[in-house]
């Protein structure tokens, strides 16, 4: 009866609407609305983004059924419908009675009258864009004549207060905080005394220029930055798999720093790196910025996107990249627009939708590439081109299953009823080598029988591996031989009983191959892979079962010792012991007379004859035009691989979209951002509080998806984008102040703070810009200023007004962080190991890697020197933090940390003092000392000066030397590497 009263409602308004004067919103529709509907929709309050004091937001406006009036048409008006009762689940209001009926045909006949409604009776807002951060970048004039005008802007404040800046600080003291902050290690007390005893003008711009040009910047200042990323070696989530071709990005971050990249450049290359510099290595490794954050394998690669889960999975894999691009390079949170309009910023729910349809093609996969760029160029097409191949085929082998017909359906569902019948299964999957990144490498599993007696016969089983889909044959060489001998190093006396290497073979899946042999008798039976099993990005030896028949026709590999060259033991899936366990899953091939064998044949006869000549002459041409191109690219020296966020192309739930051709997913505004409540398709965007570049990019719907990145790259990177300059200024005085002259780097907006010092701000950041993004000249701008020379000594007065020293009337003393810490040991105790870029130490022993890894750091020996490279080289795992880096506030690489924590903790102090790794260290600065010294006391000197790069007071000499004589040198060590002055930097 509902809609009913409605339509009576609806035949009276011609008695409100006889003219727009009739209703006069003040008098009378103003009156309604506050009454009724300001509560939640007025100034206090905007439910759904909604304001019904506002003409435009009333009239244009809220997140979703926009708009909700319709002026010159109540019936399509949504607000009629809600204010009416008419629909149930946006019932205005929603508690409550409903407006009079008097009511309701007042509103009605005002928007039927045409919703006309004065400006003056519209409520006035702030204009949201009126912030700091979002006006154009405009180069202010210094106001000084400082040689530096950072010296001016900060002497010109502090003047206000009254105050004068600090002295600059000894030149000791100068040295190992420049030293630190470029290049995260201490200064040899060699060169800090070159520094000391030069005393020409240029001495500190010489030291500045020298560790500028050194490689140890690019590596400290590398690890500020994949904070801000959130970089990582693992997936993250609950099976936090290892990504073991991550390390490419640090490494060409490492790079693009030390060559001084302009940063216009080095923004662009991360976001569509493969579109602007196509073919490069950089352009390439580069992308691993999208895809440095976590993600979500369960939700990919078991999950398909039509599903729910799917759906909501790939949103959040699209919001990362969506949050780090915009956080990193423009300290917004746009990320908190997917539900509503943000509350603080002027940030749409539809700029953040259009910024997920930028990345909405691309996946976080596997990328090969080359280190000639000729061969990039010359590989791209060719990959493109199988993957056409690949989706063709596809199409084909559909095409010629509906073609066989109903004898086809027949057959598959006898072969479901057959593989029902088979023996029970059980989790032992067989035996599994350790993973190759070479095809051609050799690798054997051999079989100790139980008694010596003439071979007739052996025969072996495929792996069927359920996990990701991957299926029957998963593992098995494409080349392989089978041997005997009594010569357990197969040495000696070697009889081939089975010889498959010289051309590749055919997966058999899951059916048991069965040889007969010449009768041999033996003790060992070995399977010698020759050519491995491709997977994705590296190659494999699998097998479930190998059984071998005597003359008494038993088998005698049943429950016989295994050994391997190498092996995967994760229990119970995958064991040396699986091999002779006597199951395999294609025991289901023999089960009931060998039903399900017979079955398959039959059907693969059936495919080769039932199909039309047409479909199977496509076939056989597109098989041998994949042929063709896999020939072609085996041709190729091996790839390099990076993980970057880029087209996929995959099989099972995980398919990306290559098979589509990279063509986009269409992006949906979601209501409270759920994937279950789609709106309107966006298309790619960015912020439209910003007018200096169109906010949604003009590009044809069939255009390459890299269109797309190519467009937000080239918006993020305008001159004229304020936030990108003001960010990048901001994040490197924060690293040489303790603080930004923004206090909250990766937030802009109104929920962060405002600049302590915004004209010095934009000087930099205009400064910074127009000197083509140089990074290196930014630095040795700020380092030659007196306001970084200053000493940190406090002044009480300035203390009490200014405890956050936000005016910079004193340098910062600041805390190490826990890279820099690790490598200041290992660089005072002589152990530091400088070698450079790929992949990853590892300080922990991996547990279970088949499934859910665990990364125990407990097992592993802090005398291992692969550790001892720089930090930046460390394999981060994110659900299982280091602990000891961890307890001194390490970055969590689950996050975006635009400023780590700075904290002081007895936990700190405890791990300092007993951790394996301190421990160890003291040592070999015991040793290092020793083996540099002869005197016990020179000794102790040559200690302190390697940690503390100066010479110890005879007070502090005294009591050392006391100590050392109790305890000895390497005591005395650990002593010296606790103490806060190694700890900090003054």
């Amino acid at each position: 009866m509902q809609p009913l009263l409605v339509l009576v409602l609806f035949s009276a308004l011609p008695v409100f609407s006889l003219s727009a004067a009739s209703v006069d919103f003040a008098r009378e529709v103003r009156p309604v609305l506050e009454k009724n509907c300001f509560k939640c929709h007025g100034s206090e309050k905007q439910k759904s983004g909604y304001r019904l004091d506002v003409r435009e937001i009333a009239l244009n406006g809220g997140e979703t059924h926009a708009p909700n009036i319709v002026p010159g048409n109540a019936q399509k008006s949504p607000l009629l419908r809600f204010i009416s009762g008419e629909d149930l689940e946006m019932r205005m209001p929603p508690k409550g009675d409903l407006l009079s009926p008097d009511e309701q045909g007042i509103i009605a006949a005002w928007i039927s009258s045409g919703a006309v409604w004065p400006e003056n009776a519209s409520a006035q807002i702030a204009n949201s864009t009126a912030w700091w951060s979002l006006q154009p970048l405009v180069k202010p004039v210094p106001p000084g004549q400082e040689a530096n005008p950072i010296d001016s802007f900060i002497k010109a404040r502090l003047a206000v207060e009254g105050w004068t800046a600090s002295p600059s600080a000894e030149l000791q003291t100068l040295c190992r905080r420049v030293t630190f902050d470029l290049t995260g290690l201490p200064p040899s007390p060699e060169e800090l005394d070159s520094f000391v005893a030069d005393k020409a003008p240029d001495a500190y711009r010489r030291l500045v220029d020298r560790l500028l040009a050194s490689p140890r910047y690019g590596e400290r200042w590398a690890r500020h930055w994949l904070d801000v990323v959130h970089y990582g070696d693992t997936h993250g989530y609950d099976k936090d798999k290892p990504r073991p071709n991550s390390w490419p990005y640090r490494d060409y971050v490492i790079r693009a720093l030390n060559d001084d990249k302009p940063y216009g450049q080095f923004v662009k290359e991360q976001i569509a790196g493969d579109v602007l510099f196509p073919g490069s290595i950089d352009g390439i490794e580069a992308l691993g910025f999208l895809a440095a954050g976590p993600w979500d394998l369960i939700g990919h690669a078991e999950v398909p996107e039509t599903k729910t889960d799917g759906k909501i999975a790939r949103h959040l894999d699209r919001d990362d990249m969506v949050a780090n691009t915009m956080g990193t390079f423009c300290a917004t949170t746009v990320h908190c627009a997917q539900c509503h309009n943000h509350k603080f910023d002027p940030i749409t729910q539809e700029d953040y939708y259009s910024l997920q349809a930028v990345y909405a093609a691309i996946d976080r996969t596997d990328k090969k590439y080359f280190g000639d760029e000729a061969l990039t160029k010359k590989y791209g097409p060719l990959e493109s081109s199988l993957l056409k191949i690949k989706a063709e085929l596809t199409v084909l082998e559909k095409q010629a299953e509906k073609e066989a017909g109903a004898e086809l359906l027949k057959l598959d569902a006898a072969l479901v009823e057959a593989r029902k019948a088979s023996p029970a299964k059980r989790p032992e999957v067989g035996f599994h080598s350790s993973v190759s990144k070479e095809q051609e490498v050799r690798k054997w599993v051999q079989v100790e029988l139980g008694r010596i007696e003439g071979i007739k016969r052996v025969a072996f089983a495929g792996c069927y591996d359920d996990f990701n889909k991957i299926g029957a044959g998963f593992g098995f060489p494409l080349r392989y031989k089978i041997e005997a001998s009594d010569d357990p190093g197969f040495e000696t006396g070697v009889h081939v009983l089975v010889d498959r290497s010289g051309e590749d073979q055919a997966n058999p899946g899951t059916a048991l191959q069965s040889v007969e042999t010449q009768t041999v008798k033996a003790k060992y039976i070995r399977f010698t892979a020759m050519r491995l099993a491709p997977r994705k990005g590296d190659f494999i030896f699998a097998l479930a079962e190998l059984l071998v028949f005597g003359e008494s026709g038993e088998n005698m590999a049943k429950g016989a010792d295994v050994t391997s060259l190498d092996s995967i033991e994760a229990g119970p899936r995958w064991a040396r012991k699986n091999l002779t366990d006597g199951y395999y899953s294609g025991m289901e091939a023999v089960a009931g007379g060998g039903t399900v064998g017979k079955l398959e044949s039959q059907r693969a006869e059936l495919m080769r004859t039932a199909p039309k000549a047409e479909t199977l002459s496509k076939l056989a041409s597109a098989k041998a035009e994949r042929s063709r191109v896999e020939s072609e690219m085996k041709a190729f020296p091996e790839p390099k691989i990076a993980y970057i966020g880029a087209v996929h192309t995959g099989t099972g739930a995980f398919r990306g979209t290559g098979g589509e051709g990279g063509k986009p997913r269409p992006v949906f505004l979601l209501a409270r951002g759920q994937v279950s409540q789609p709106g309107r398709e966006v298309g790619p965007g960015a912020l439209a509080a910003l007018s200096f570049r169109p906010s949604r990019f003009s590009i044809a719907s069939d255009a390459p998806e890299g269109a797309r990145r190519a467009a937000l790259a080239h918006w993020i990177a305008d001159p004229n984008n304020p936030l990108t300059w003001r960010t990048m200024v901001n994040r490197v005085w924060q690293y040489h102040f303790g603080a930004g002259i923004v206090e909250t780097p990766g937030d802009f907006g109104r929920n962060g703070a405002v600049p302590s010092h915004p004209e010095l701000l934009d000087w930099l950041a205009a400064e910074f810009r127009d000197g083509g993004g140089s990074l290196k000249s930014l630095h040795r701008l700020i380092l030659m200023s007196e306001t970084y020379r200053q000493e940190s000594f406090s002044r009480a007065a300035m203390e009490v007004k200014d405890s956050g020293n936000r005016l910079l009337w004193k340098q910062n003393r600041r805390k190490l962080e826990a890279e820099a810490l690790r490598d200041a040991v290992l660089s005072a105790s002589g152990k530091l190991d400088v070698s450079m870029g790929g992949s990853g130490w590892q300080d922990f022993i991996v547990e279970q890697p088949a499934h859910s890894p665990h990364y125990r750091y407990d097992l592993h020996d802090p005398l291992d020197a692969k550790t001892y490279r720089r930090s930046i080289y460390r394999f981060i795992v994110r659900s299982q933090t280091q602990p000891w880096m961890t307890s001194l506030d390490c970055a969590d690489p689950s996050m975006r940390v635009d400023r780590r924590n700075e904290s002081l903790s007895p936990l700190q102090a405890l791990a300092l003092l007993n951790n394996g790794f301190l421990l160890t260290q003291a040592e070999a600065l015991s040793a290092r000392a020793q083996s540099e010294r002869a005197a016990p006391a020179e000794q102790l000197i040559r200690a302190f000066r390697l940690a503390l790069s100066r010479v110890p007071s005879e007070t502090e000499l005294e009591e050392l030397s006391a100590y050392m004589a109790r305890n000895g040198l390497a005591q005395t060590c650990r002593i010296i590497l606790n103490l806060n002055e190694f700890l900090f930097v003054d």
